[in-house]
């Protein structure tokens, strides 16, 4: 039977293989993903097919980049004991649930996505007329409702992105959730429940059919969670029937806003390889403390004794992230009265992103070492992701009459 409801404490996220990591990813993604994979059940993946929708033309790189980005992964701290690690290709569910997704899916869902648009504009160079740029997104609501995950780290300004993998569940469950007999099997199934806990269940969903009463749904929902007497099809059907729809097929995954800390680039920008403003994880100590000591400052301090702006420099930023309270103060109450130079002012910055990223490079060295590890961390995980995915399609496929 699926997995869908043992995804309750399950998060999925992915990286498309650009190769090795610098202190944007370090700082944006990893560190928040290091944090998640100990308080949930994480599944982390290259999404090599999606780098195909942008350069299919040059497909070349992308096992190399898959790699690299691999051992950056493993050296910043994420831990294969505690994460499921893999790549999207080794799962060749996340194709069928992408086709068989396509054939319920709206075309202006896919048009309306706020960076379909955006991206055609960005990347104008490129012919991104195709059915694969189009479609990526639905490509990305599979990856996630694949392995019935409860939550996907986004930011603030992706949350709308997740918004279309919901409507997309919420579609395909109200298509194909609905069982014959679903009324009947539900009944069925509340007599497991115990007399009490059944009349409390059938009580809480009037309430929240009647009324729309959230606090009711969740006396319903924690009746039927906690009764170890239900198969995992029962207990599908009475959430199902407690609010209201079918049996829950595909799970909709909600939104675990991550706390990230945005590291410029050396110029102002977003960090970025393509920008040639990036610091490398793996980048060697002098030409990362010669990059940190040249790179741009508030453009009103022409001369030492111009007082400026920390929030007008790339600087500050850095300050924010690896400063202390005090060391903060002295930055900004020196910069804007002049009192410290430019130079001094990014020596602790330097000392610091050098302590964080020496473990950081000792460790990858040991992973590029050791290629061997590295596949078969790849292969295991590949096992455990794909046992998952295999549940919930014999699912999707009963559902749909493929079976």
């Amino acid at each position: 039977m699926s997995s869908v409801t043992g995804g309750s404490n399950r998060v999925v996220s992915g990286m498309r293989p650009t190769g090795s990591m610098h202190l944007g990813h370090l700082h944006g993604a990893l560190k928040n993903w290091i944090k998640l994979q100990y308080e949930y059940e994480c599944f982390f993946f290259v999404a090599d097919w999606h780098a195909l929708t942008t350069d299919y033309e040059n497909p070349m790189s992308i096992q190399a980049s898959t790699r690299e980005m691999v051992v950056d992964w493993l050296a910043a701290g994420i831990n294969p004991a505690s994460a499921t690690i893999f790549v999207q290709s080794d799962i060749i569910e996340h194709a069928e649930l992408h086709l068989l997704l396509s054939m319920i899916t709206p075309l202006g869902w896919l048009e309306r996505v706020p960076t379909y648009k955006d991206q055609q504009e960005k990347l104008k160079e490129k012919d991104l007329a195709t059915y694969g740029f189009l479609g990526y997104p639905l490509l990305q609501s599979a990856d996630v409702l694949i392995y019935g995950a409860k939550y996907v780290p986004v930011g603030e300004d992706q949350v709308a992105h997740l918004e279309m993998t919901r409507e997309v569940a919420r579609r395909f469950n109200h298509l194909y959730g609905r069982e014959e007999d679903f009324d009947k099997k539900a009944l069925r199934a509340t007599r497991l429940l115990g007399q009490h806990n059944r009349a409390e269940y059938l009580e809480a969903r009037r309430r929240y059919q009647e009324k729309g009463d959230a606090e009711a749904l969740a006396i319903g929902q924690n009746i039927v969670s906690s009764c170890p007497r239900l198969t995992v099809a029962d207990t599908d059907r009475l959430l199902g029937y407690l609010e209201g729809v079918g049996r829950t097929i595909l799970v909709e995954p909600e939104p675990l806003l991550a706390p990230t800390s945005k590291v410029p680039g050396l110029d102002g920008q977003k960090m970025s390889k393509s920008y040639g403003n990036a610091i490398g994880l793996r980048e060697d100590p002098d030409t990362i403390a010669k990059k940190l000591r040249t790179m741009q400052t508030d453009p009103a301090r022409v001369r030492r004794t111009d007082p400026g702006d920390p929030a007008k420099c790339p600087v500050w930023d850095f300050h924010k992230i690896y400063s202390d309270e005090a060391t903060c103060r002295w930055v900004n109450e020196g910069c804007r009265s002049a009192g410290i130079g430019c130079v001094e002012c990014k020596k602790p910055i330097i000392d610091a992103v050098l302590a964080e990223l020496e473990p950081i490079r000792a460790r990858a060295r040991m992973h590029e070492e050791d290629e061997d590890a590295v596949r078969t961390i790849l292969h295991e995980g590949r096992e455990r992701a794909r046992d998952v995915a295999r549940e919930t399609m014999d699912d999707v496929r009963e559902a749909m009459g493929l079976e």
